[in-house]
């Protein structure tokens, strides 16, 4: 379906807003804060709901929250009790790790995580979840700079510091401030489907998706003959997934052999041509899906995944969800119009 485009197929979307609560604790990191809001809290006009797909709630433990350095003081916000209404707990970084968290920052993400709730961190603030104790013998991530300071304060979690965020069912970590934008898109897409995910990436004007276990930071020395982006070549790729398209083609389309494919993908995007390819055709699937094609050879075909079986295998891995139940929660359904 065409961006902007006002028609859009049916879908269901009678359930309640989700309720989110972002704790702004003392020294929170303004651009977390700012990521979660807008992903979360910002009306969405051009999908054509009858009513958001959450609401959010900025919460903290005083009156007045003082921001990382200083650079302003939060005030109006709701107290720490918003956080056992909400159905996901949001909580932002702080560049002060190593201070111990104020009790009742830590007390109400406890309580949230036992009553059923998603909690989430993003940058550094799996720090406090951390020290809530939520975190011992899962896998979580972090910022990069910070992976030793955290490994000596918390040795029971099992910590990935190369990848952009970690989803482990009701707790989610992400990496570096920018990383907290793939999480909560990868949270929409999993709340409301590819189709929503893609249009709030669009507004956002960021990469609609990344995958969790691409690298958070890449070392990547200037050269000294520029190379060219990998932009054309993906936007050229992305107009032939349904097509038996090849590592071995998009090389050749970049003129590079594809060991220097392989390098490229790897310093730009922090993947490979082949995991970045399968990716976006897994992406495509889900789209079609929602948006009514219920023959599932069509769709493999149409998306370039091949066989039946290995799309369920794929969207599976992805999604957590078979075709058929990810048809079900994100499918067209008469009644209320989304426009993608």
């Amino acid at each position: 379906m065409p961006q902007g485009s006002s028609q859009g197929r049916s879908r269901t979307r009678t359930r309640p807003p989700h309720r989110v609560a972002v704790i702004v604790d003392e020294g929170t990191n303004p651009f977390e804060v700012g990521v979660a809001t807008e992903l979360f809290g910002l009306p969405r006009p051009e999908l054509g709901l009858p009513a958001p797909l959450y609401e959010v709630t900025l919460c903290a433990p005083a009156p007045e929250v003082r921001m990382n350095h200083g650079f302003f003081t939060l005030t109006g916000v709701a107290g720490l009790d918003a956080v056992d209404g909400a159905d996901t707990v949001v909580v932002p970084g702080r560049p002060d790790n190593v201070v111990p968290r104020v009790e009742a920052v830590l007390e109400a993400v406890r309580r949230a995580y036992a009553r059923g709730a998603r909690v989430m961190s993003l940058c550094t603030g799996s720090f406090a979840l951390a020290e809530a104790g939520l975190l011992d013998g899962r896998r979580a991530t972090t910022h990069w700079m910070w992976a030793d300071a955290f490994r000596e304060l918390h040795p029971k979690v099992l910590l990935e510091p190369d990848v952009l965020f970690v989803d482990e069912g009701r707790i989610l970590t992400a990496a570096g401030s920018a990383a907290a934008l793939d999480l909560g898109l990868h949270v929409v897409r999993k709340d409301h489907g590819a189709e929503i995910a893609n249009a709030v990436s669009r507004r956002l004007v960021f990469a609609a998706h990344r995958d969790g276990g691409q690298r958070q930071f890449v070392e990547r020395p200037v050269p000294s003959v520029p190379e060219e982006s990998l932009a054309p070549l993906l936007a050229w790729a992305q107009e032939r997934l349904g097509e038996p398209l090849t590592v071995a083609d998009m090389a050749a389309r970049a003129a590079v052999s594809p060991a220097t494919l392989h390098r490229r993908f790897r310093a730009e995007l922090g993947t490979t041509p082949l995991a970045w390819l399968t990716g976006e055709r897994v992406a495509l699937a889900c789209r079609l899906i929602e948006r009514g094609e219920e023959r599932l050879d069509v769709v493999a075909a149409r998306s370039g995944l091949g066989s039946a079986a290995n799309l369920r295998a794929r969207v599976r891995r992805e999604t957590g969800l078979s075709p058929s139940a990810y048809r079900r929660r994100f499918g067209p359904a008469a009644g209320e119009a989304v426009r993608v």
